[in-house]
């Protein structure tokens, strides 16, 4: 795609999600919060939905979640401003509830518009929400974290979200923490792996 013909798209999408008032979530919310960080990068990580912090920034992963986000990716040698950070749903959901079906349902297209725009090889789904949605699975996170799969022929990868590692503080072998740092490396060397194919 020709890459102003994306960007007007992208700004278009961004002014769409901006102003949107599909569902009730735009009665309860301060600020959209549509994603943020490289449009030409490889790894696209997807989250349920804003929290206070960035309903109050507009900016997705910011509040202890985000900042542990930020940790996970260091330590295991992705830069953070090299990917594009989102969530399924654009609003935050009243006292950080999961998103309803319906919720995800008047936003879905938007998650979707911007995966097709940012064409990226892997998706990181960070929790159940993003994974259910994307992969029309009944299956939760702790089953299908670590594994591969293929979603409309991007590399989809699953794993904890941030705010579960925060409440499960254990590092011992087998713990949340403990699969997130095998999981985090596991992404690294596949991403490594696409972009030397390049």
């Amino acid at each position: 795609m020709d890459p102003d013909v994306r960007n007007k798209a992208w700004e278009e999408l961004r002014s769409r999600v901006e102003g949107c008032q599909r569902c009730g979530l735009c009665r309860t919310r301060t600020k959209t919060v549509f994603g943020q960080g490289s449009v030409d990068t490889p790894l696209v990580f997807v989250g349920e939905g804003p929290g206070a912090d960035e309903d109050a920034s507009g900016v997705a992963f910011v509040g202890r979640a985000g900042q542990l986000l930020t940790k996970i990716l260091s330590a295991g040698g992705i830069d953070r401003e090299s990917v594009f950070i989102c969530n399924v749903v654009k609003c935050r959901p009243p006292n950080n509830r999961t998103p309803t079906q319906e919720e995800m349902l008047m936003c879905g297209d938007f998650l979707e518009a911007q995966l097709l725009l940012l064409r990226p090889r892997i998706v990181v789904c960070l929790g159940n929400t993003p994974l259910k949605w994307l992969l029309k699975t009944t299956e939760g996170i702790t089953a299908l974290r670590g594994r591969w799969f293929d979603w409309r022929g991007i590399q989809l990868f699953p794993m904890f979200h941030p705010s579960y590692l925060l409440r499960n503080d254990s590092r011992v072998k087998g713990s949340p923490k403990d699969l997130t740092w095998q999981d985090v490396q596991q992404l690294k060397a596949r991403l490594d792996e696409l972009q030397k194919g390049e």
